[in-house]
């Protein structure tokens, strides 16, 4: 029988209506799971399980009526930190920030709560989110629970860890880079970067997304049913519309798919998560899609400016503080910013064009097929204390050359494990779809989920 942990959100809800599981006593299941594992994997920030607990008891009556609140009535969930929720704070990872509470609910926060999702806690993240790592100089080490020794990935650390260790069927995590999809990765769940503006996020910012992190692609689809709806405080989110994300997988029959095995900058892919890739196309393949190479389209010289445009970014804040503050920064990401000291307009200029070639490369590479399989990392997880794959300031992103380009391109993205390496780390498939074509992301994922080789037990704590 599965355990209450292990529920997904789908199941969860089927067993409210049928009167088999009340809402108390599922987050009473999830919470003994998180006091299980939490001292080993500190991936929470700010919980508040007597809030949860009163919640629960009130979404148990709202059941026992027949009258749910919303379609998320009763579901245990967690909210990365940086999304802001009423009366709590805000660090961004960092012990630099100063903890004032936040005044209201992001636009995520008000949708779930609204659909009468039980908020559990938030979750950790690095330092201003600018490393793929559970590194943090406010937070705890956030740890990977298949392997304590491994890193969890970022900047949705906490959420990612916690998906995978069964801290709820439901989390939200934030992506400017790679940051739901680098963690989904290496912990082996599944999420959506959505389209930009698709999740209305405030305050809006170039690239950046709210996605969710679940063990399955239904769960992530219930999910992203609630997070799509309006707010006016995005004033870069796309106009209302109406998807049914309930929609069925789509069958890759007659699809023209992408694969893209070489980024054409950063870290090679090692042989395992190309092994693993491969197979997957194969899948698609053997199911009568046409599947044909993508070629590289991210320079060095690319990769190397979006770094230092985010460093100047980052610099911009990081020299407003004061030396007491700077000196509390994790030295990894001080030492980052500093390298946006002295750079010339001209320089900066030229980041913020190529913020545009980017897009524009990634579009011309990826607009002849209906979806693009690649790697989501071409490096599996690394260890625990290590800010990135390299551990190496000067090259902290050579790990994103195959997720960054979908930010700037705005295309939907998502991540979903495809295997596992010989030390029986998770691999993640990236399925990338045209611009506003989140659905059709959702369902190939589903339909991949369906044929996928067979899953590895979540891991126990």
């Amino acid at each position: 029988m599965t355990q209450i942990h292990d529920m997904s959100a789908v199941e969860l809800l089927a067993a409210y209506k049928s009167k088999k599981l009340s809402p108390v006593e599922a987050v009473d299941g999830v919470i003994a799971r998180i006091e299980a594992w939490e001292p080993k994997l500190k991936a929470l920030y700010a919980p508040d399980f007597g809030s949860a607990r009163k919640a629960a008891s009130e979404s148990a009556k709202r059941w026992q009526k027949g009258a749910p609140v919303g379609a998320l009535d009763g579901v245990p969930i967690t909210i990365k930190e940086n999304i802001a929720t009423k009366g709590v704070p805000v660090p961004l990872g960092t012990a630099a920030t100063d903890l004032v509470p936040a005044a209201a609910d992001a636009p995520a926060s008000a949708r779930v709560r609204e659909a009468g999702a039980i908020i559990l806690s938030k979750t950790t993240m690095p330092d201003y989110g600018m490393l793929s790592s559970g590194r943090s100089s406010f937070h705890a080490l956030t740890r990977n629970p298949w392997n304590l020794a491994w890193n969890p990935g970022g900047s949705s650390a906490g959420a990612g860890a916690a998906a995978a260790a069964g801290y709820g069927p439901l989390h939200l995590g934030t992506d400017i880079g790679g940051s739901v999809r680098l963690p989904a990765c290496w912990n082996g769940i599944f999420t959506l970067k959505p389209s930009l503006g698709r999740v209305p996020v405030d305050p809006p910012y170039f690239g950046r997304a709210i996605g969710p992190m679940t063990r399955t692609v239904a769960d992530a689809c219930l999910l992203m049913a609630e997070l799509y709806k309006p707010d006016a405080r995005d004033h870069m989110s796309l106009p209302p519309a109406s998807i049914d994300w309930s929609a069925g997988p789509l069958d890759p029959k007659g699809l023209r798919i992408g694969l893209h095995l070489e980024a054409g900058s950063g870290l090679p892919v090692e042989p395992e998560t190309r092994a693993a890739v491969e197979a997957a196309a194969k899948l698609f393949e053997k199911a009568g899609a046409s599947v044909e190479p993508v070629l590289p389209f991210l320079s060095p010289e690319m990769l190397h400016l979006q770094d230092l445009f985010w460093r100047v970014r980052s610099w911009v804040d990081f020299s407003a503080l004061s030396h007491a503050r700077q000196a509390s920064v994790l030295p990894f990401i001080a030492d980052w910013c500093r390298g946006g000291a002295d750079v010339s307009g001209p320089t900066v200029i030229k980041g913020v064009a190529n913020y545009m070639a980017i897009r524009a490369a990634t579009v011309a590479a990826t607009q002849p097929f209906d979806f693009v399989l690649s790697p989501v990392s071409p490096v599996p997880t690394y260890p625990a204390e290590w800010e990135t794959p390299t551990n190496d300031v000067a090259r902290p992103l050579e790990h994103i050359s195959f997720t960054m380009p979908y930010n700037m391109s705005e295309q939907p993205a998502a991540s979903i494990n495809c295997g596992y390496t010989k030390e029986g780390k998770p691999i993640g498939l990236q399925i990338a779809g045209r611009r506003f074509d989140d659905l059709g992301v959702m369902r190939i994922s589903k339909w991949f989920e369906g044929v996928r080789s067979a899953q590895k037990k979540w891991p126990e704590p």
